[in-house]
Parts: structure tokens; sequence; C-alpha cells
């Protein structure tokens, strides 16, 4: 697993997502695809933050910046989780699903799955 990145606040989800979604394209595009109305610098603005973060990065074509993400929206959502487990659990992901499980979040059928996919999984 990567570095645990910064966390995304709404507006920053949004744009990503859309970046997972579409692949590379510029903020115009992006501003395109947003759902609600924002003004290109707002959107290059939380582009820039999201670069800072690291979730995006960026070429120039044509003296325009295309951005992409830097990871699948699997692989960041797991340094998401990752950044839980550090900070509530010391770093325990049994600590996680114990949780989880007398929470009702996750049952025996879903941990059944997740442990076939560990017993599958190259070391």
């Amino acid at each position: 697993m990567k570095r645990t990145a910064a966390p995304l606040g709404d507006l920053e989800h949004e744009l990503l997502t859309i970046l997972w979604t579409h692949g590379e394209m510029t903020a115009l595009d992006i501003g395109r695809q947003i759902a609600r109305k924002l003004k290109d610098a707002t959107i290059r603005t939380v582009l820039r933050r999201l670069e800072q973060k690291g979730y995006v990065t960026h070429s120039v074509e044509s003296g325009t910046f295309v951005y992409r993400a830097t990871e699948s929206a699997e692989s960041a959502a797991a340094n998401a989780v990752k950044g839980i487990v550090d900070r509530f659990c010391g770093g325990s992901i049994e600590r996680v699903l114990a949780g989880l499980v007398d929470a009702a979040l996750l049952d025996p059928n879903q941990l059944a799955v997740i442990a076939g996919k560990l017993k599958r999984k190259p070391r």
C-alpha cells in the first residue's frame, strides 16, 4: 500500500470521481461534467490542491493542462482506510474488522468472501 494521503474535501472528491470515471481531462472538460456550476478558477484551484495532496498529476498538451488521477478509486479508498486503521486502531486491521462485525456492518458471508480472496492472492 502507498502512503496515507491527505483526506479529501467534498468538492475534491467530486472532481476526482470525474477523473476516475472519464480518465484524462482538462479543467474545462471537468467543469462540463460537474453537477454544480463552478467558476473555472475554482476548478483549477481544487485541481491544484488535489495535485499537492498527490491524488492528481498533469501534463501539458498544446499549452493546456491535462489532469489524470495518480491511482485508482480502489487504491485511494484502501489508503483512506489505512489512515483510519492507523489513527483509530493503532494499525490493527483485525480490530477494524472485529468492530465492523460487532456493528453488524460486515457479516460472516462477507468475511468468507474476503478470506477466499486472500487464499487465492499470490504472495
